[in-house]
């Protein structure tokens, strides 16, 4: 296949400003996104108070707008809002930063309305959104210091009340651009914004349920601390919260880091967000390989050693093993990963065995295991069984075997016809792995064509499925 020519900047040049200008025209004739920039781009020659003055129009527009957006013009109006981004992060944020990010939070400040407007399923929309968010994070070292200092002021106008989110996110990407005097103002606004918002609650008679802006207003006091670098006051708002909400581990890294260990051995210890979430609960990957860490910083290797290996038994985990045997002598690691690998394949349940195998790697030992338990596996495994059996097919057809017969008998025993095109190809790879196979099956396994035989003996009505064979 030949290579489409590059474009470049020089190649474009070579066009020749006339040929560049009819293009340029064409386009903005075709794409009203694209037709904005270009009136902005012609404005920017008389300032960046033009830009604004264009923009402006728009945000205005776009603030009133209220008819709904039909599914099949949703894609240009979420091009036509990201022209209007772009316009703003390039044009007038090249030429005056603080006009552009006051047009950016106006523009964010309109997501509630517009997202009552369209269906956004597809998240182009709020993907535009989120990319304001960036622009204004990446324009806001670029402020001047008065501009920066009623940001949060500006910010709070526009985004005060947005259960959303955007508000959080708006705080996250600028906080660490601000001065942190401005910072400690934000935080202490902050904080007597919620203990009278919690007072007026507190006092509202409690009718079902309703969202409340404090947790949100709480989570930027939290953001605001780590720009700061006030650890201090970030675990303080921590340990405020409900301790299915608290996010144990994040504050047990930021510990280990400053090496106040002993707190982080505290926090990661901490029945916290984490031992809701994971199934594995104290035993969880992430919390085992943080905590041996701390315990290793504060000279217990032993514990931490012990701690992997009982994480390993609990859950297979293929980086925890990992951990575990780097911090072994030479050749002790050997000894322990074979016990490791013995262990998973005599102990363990064969999902969770069979997935560290594939994750070690160590597909022979996959393929084993499949072929110890021929009869455990569920076809209904769809999501992964198909991706196993292709990783296996080629050295260790038996074993691919068994997992194509499991997801074809599944996909015909349950009369799923939208899967019969699977179906085909399961049946179509069994014949190619046949030969190789049969070699090797044990006793009890019936070889390919009996199995096709009785496939068809059982399931010769769903002339569907073997209609989908005969085009394979």
């Amino acid at each position: 296949m030949a290579r489409k020519p590059a474009l470049s900047t020089d190649k474009l040049k070579d066009l020749g400003v006339e040929k560049l200008a009819q293009l340029v025209l064409d386009q903005a004739e075709r794409n009203a996104g694209f037709r904005r920039q270009v009136k902005a781009a012609l404005a920017g020659k008389s300032g960046p108070q033009a830009i604004a003055k264009l923009v402006d129009r728009r945000l205005s527009g776009l603030a009133r707008a209220r008819s709904f957006i039909e599914w099949d013009k949703a894609r240009a109006f979420a091009e036509d809002l990201r022209s209007l981004t772009d316009t703003l992060a390039a044009e007038l944020g090249a030429a005056a930063p603080g006009l552009a990010v006051d047009r950016l939070l106006r523009f964010i400040a309109t997501h509630e309305q517009v997202f009552e407007r369209v269906d956004d399923s597809s998240g182009r929309v709020q993907d535009v959104y989120y990319q304001a968010i960036a622009a204004t994070g990446d324009l806001a070292p670029r402020l001047t210091t008065a501009d920066k200092d009623q940001l949060p002021e500006k910010i709070m106008t526009a985004l005060g009340e947005s259960t959303h989110g955007y508000l959080a996110d708006v705080t996250a990407a600028v906080a660490p651009h601000l001065p942190h005097d401005g910072l400690a103002r934000w935080d202490a606004q902050l904080k007597k914004a919620i203990a009278e918002r919690q007072a007026e609650e507190a006092a509202r008679p409690r009718e079902g349920w309703f969202y409340s802006m404090t947790s949100q207003w709480a989570g930027m006091r939290q953001t605001i601390a780590g720009a700061r670098g006030d650890l201090d006051l970030l675990i303080a708002l921590e340990a405020e919260k409900r301790p299915h909400m608290q996010d144990t581990l994040g504050i047990a890294a930021q510990l280990l880091e400053v090496g106040r260990s002993a707190e982080a051995l505290d926090w990661v210890r901490k029945p916290g967000r984490h031992a809701f979430v994971e199934d594995e609960g104290d035993m969880s990957p992430d919390k085992v390989s943080l905590e041996a860490r701390i315990l290793e910083t504060l000279g217990n290797a032993p514990a931490a050693q012990a701690l992997r290996w009982r994480c390993f038994e609990a859950t297979l985990s293929a980086e925890v093993l990992r951990d575990y045997l780097g911090q072994l002598p030479d050749f002790e690691d050997i000894e322990a990963g074979d016990r490791a690998l013995a262990y998973a394949l005599d102990m363990a349940a064969p999902e969770a065995a069979l997935q560290f195998f594939l994750d070690w790697p160590r597909t022979d030992l996959a393929a084993k295991l499949i072929m110890m338990h021929p009869d455990h596996w569920d076809g209904g495994d769809w999501h992964i069984l198909p991706k196993v059996a292709s990783v296996l097919e080629h050295d260790h057809p038996l074993a691919a075997t068994i997992l194509y017969r499991a997801l074809l008998d599944d996909i015909l025993t349950r009369t799923r016809s939208k899967a019969y095109g699977h179906g085909a190809t399961y049946l179509g790879k069994l014949a190619l792995l046949a030969e190789n196979a049969d070699a090797n099956r044990p006793g009890e396994m019936a070889d390919h064509a009996t199995y096709l035989a009785e496939l068809k003996q059982a399931h010769h009505r769903k002339s569907g499925f073997w209609a989908r064979v005969g085009e394979a």
